[in-house]
C-alpha cells in the first residue's frame, strides 16, 4: 500500500472511486444528485491545476483518495474517499496524515461533512478536528464545518 501524490492521469480512476464512494452518502440523504456524483470528467481535471490530490494505491488500484488547497492561513481539505469495500481500514487517516503533512505550514486545517455522517465525523474527530460551524443547505441536508489548528509556530 502506497499513499503519493496523484496526477492528471488519475483523474478518472479518482473520479470512479468517487461516484462509487459518496453512494453511500447519497443514500443517507434521499439526493443522488450531489456534487460528488455529478461531477465531470473535465471537472476533476480543472481540479488538479488548483488543488493537491493525494492517493493511496494497492496493486496499481487506486483504493482511496482526498485533495486540498490553502491560502495563506488555512488549508481546505474535501471528498476525502475510501473504497466501500475496504473503509475502517486506516486509509482514510493514511490519507488524512498525508495531506496534513503535504500542507504543514498551515495555521489550521477545515473541511465539512454531513450532519448524518457520523462515521465521517466520529474520524475527523479522532484525528483532532472539532465542529465550529454548521449550514442548512435544504430540507435534507445540513454541514457540519469542523477545523483543527495547524503549525503553532506560524501564528
Amino acid at each position: 500500500m502506497e499513499t503519493t501524490i496523484a496526477d492528471i492521469e488519475n483523474a478518472a480512476q479518482i473520479l470512479r472511486l468517487q461516484k462509487m464512494a459518496y453512494q453511500s452518502e447519497a443514500e443517507l440523504y434521499q439526493n443522488y444528485n450531489i456534487p460528488p456524483l455529478t461531477q465531470t470528467i473535465a471537472e476533476i481535471r480543472e481540479k488538479f491545476d488548483t488543488q493537491i490530490f493525494y492517493k493511496t494505491v494497492v496493486e496499481n488500484n487506486i483504493l482511496g483518495s482526498v485533495r486540498a488547497y490553502s491560502d495563506e492561513t488555512s488549508c481546505f481539505i474535501g471528498r476525502l474517499i475510501v473504497h466501500p469495500d475496504i473503509q475502517g481500514k486506516g486509509i482514510g487517516t493514511r490519507l488524512m496524515n498525508a495531506i496534513e503533512e503535504h500542507f504543514s505550514e498551515a495555521q489550521r486545517y477545515e473541511l465539512f461533512t454531513g450532519t448524518k455522517s457520523i462515521a465521517n465525523i466520529r474520524l475527523y474527530e479522532r484525528l483532532g478536528y472539532k465542529p465550529f460551524k454548521e449550514m442548512v443547505v435544504d430540507k435534507s441536508l445540513s454541514l457540519i464545518f469542523m477545523e483543527k489548528a495547524g503549525n503553532p509556530f506560524l501564528r
